[in-house]
């Protein structure tokens, strides 16, 4: 095992922190360039039941919001797969200082899943997933 001193040991950690900074900034160019934007672009429109101001249509089986067949992507030139889910049931709320419990109903809350091909507002495609809750 070979000792060494701390003068060494100094030059030696010296040497390779200024070899690292010369290797380093010789692979690290930092360049400005402007941040393309992969937001998706949002359908057209929107539920007349919302005042059409959302981008979203909520087609459900009785026809109360929109049509059964309403689009259930929330954006365009979307190729994938969209799931839609109404979720009826009941949950608990506790009060963690009181230790109050509350069973409050939740109805018709609208769950949504979407992957696949998108066009994005920089006109590129780009993948990804979306969940719309």
């Amino acid at each position: 095992m070979m000792m060494l001193s701390r003068r060494q040991f100094a030059r030696s950690a010296a040497g390779a922190a200024m070899a690292g900074a010369v290797v380093g900034t010789s692979f690290w160019n930092p360049k400005r360039v402007a941040a393309a934007s992969i937001d998706p672009v949002p359908i057209p429109g929107g539920s007349p039941a919302l005042g059409g101001a959302y981008h979203v249509f909520g087609p459900t089986p009785d026809g109360s919001l929109d049509p059964i067949d309403a689009e259930p992507a929330t954006i365009t030139d979307f190729n994938g797969v969209a799931a839609l889910a109404y979720i009826n049931g009941t949950v608990t709320r506790t009060n963690t200082k009181t230790g109050e419990v509350l069973e409050l109903p939740m109805m018709l809350s609208d769950m949504r899943l979407m992957h696949g091909l998108y066009r994005g507002v920089d006109a590129k495609l780009h993948q990804g997933a979306f969940a719309l809750v």
